[in-house]
């Protein structure tokens, strides 16, 4: 019998994954991992626990708490970290974790053109370039889903920042377009993949089907919602004195105590421009062969983020 590993399932993406994992194994055969214990709904760790899920708090820079939690494994999900600049040796960590407990099987969430140079100067990209190149040296093997930027975020935490501004959306993207991906989709690849799906030691771009500009998304919410929302194309200075007016430190080492969300301004400045570059506008069917659906586009999700205005939402922690 296989046992199952989600790691960071007090996340949005690994939460998602885990609940998936639910509905295709028994939960005597999961172990789920989470920052920390009390960021789960105390109903949701009930239910799972319930269910016979091995629920531990590890974290990636707590090598002892991740061996004890995954003793036993035999396949594991490791979702990104969080922390730029950080994340290279969290992987690691986890990586080196898994494999010493004797895990065979690690599917990693990583970054769209993690091995191709022309995206090294998108914020994110290095620490997924550097996990992935570790991957390839280990005698485990592995799938690497390399998600787009998401698209719900566009349509919620853009939304909301639009509208502590005057209803002015800014941005660097232009006209550029992307094939951002929602969040349900990504899991749902990645559930396959931790199932066995895909193919060994094989990368996967999980993307949208829909090829969209940010000026179209905002349009899009303008529709839905009534607000006269207006779409600014800016320069990357600019942008960047617009984001710091908002309390968004323009470096993730910067001050995030009043920050509205927990992105800093070179990551939303360099995927804003890298959307305008065209480097996010990555054509790929990874998706439905991991899935067998087609991924969801704007206008299929754009209402269930209607509260975002409804109920005036500042703060990316009051998002649901």
């Amino acid at each position: 019998m296989m046992h199952y590993i989600v790691c960071g399932t007090d996340g949005q993406l690994a939460g998602r994954v885990a609940e998936n994992m639910l509905k295709e194994v028994d939960g005597k055969d999961l172990t789920f991992t989470c920052y920390k214990l009390d960021r789960l709904p105390q109903d949701k760790l009930a239910r799972w626990r319930a269910a016979g899920v091995s629920v531990h708090e590890a974290n990636y820079d707590d090598v002892d708490s991740m061996e004890k939690a995954f003793a036993g494994g035999d396949r594991i999900y490791i979702v990104s970290g969080l922390e730029v600049g950080k994340r290279v040796q969290q992987h690691k960590n986890a990586i080196d974790a898994a494999v010493k407990a004797g895990v065979q099987h690690i599917t990693y969430s990583s970054f769209v053109g993690a091995t191709d140079p022309a995206y090294a100067e998108v914020y994110v990209t290095p620490d997924h370039t550097a996990t992935e190149n570790y991957l390839k040296t280990l005698g485990v093997t592995y799938n690497a889903l390399r998600n787009n930027l998401y698209l719900e975020n566009y349509l919620t935490m853009y939304v909301m920042l639009a509208l502590m501004s005057d209803n002015k959306w800014l941005s660097t993207a232009g006209e550029g377009r992307a094939t951002l991906v929602h969040k349900d989709d990504a899991a749902l690849a990645a559930t396959y993949s931790l199932l066995g799906r895909g193919a060994d030691n094989t990368a996967y771009n999980i993307v949208g089907s829909q090829a969209i500009s940010v000026r179209e998304l905002c349009e899009l919410v303008k529709e839905v919602s009534g607000l006269p929302l207006e779409y600014v194309p800016v320069e990357e200075e600019e942008y960047y004195r617009y984001l710091e007016n908002l309390h968004i430190p323009r470096e993730i080492t910067g001050d995030f105590s009043q920050a509205p969300v927990p992105f800093c301004g070179a990551d939303l400045v360099t995927n804003d421009t890298a959307i305008k570059e065209g480097l996010f506008d990555i054509k790929s069917s990874d998706i439905e062969f991991l899935t067998g659906q087609q991924p969801k586009t704007a206008r299929d999700i754009v209402e269930r983020y209607r509260y975002i205005w409804e109920e005036k939402i500042t703060h990316w922690r009051q998002m649901k």
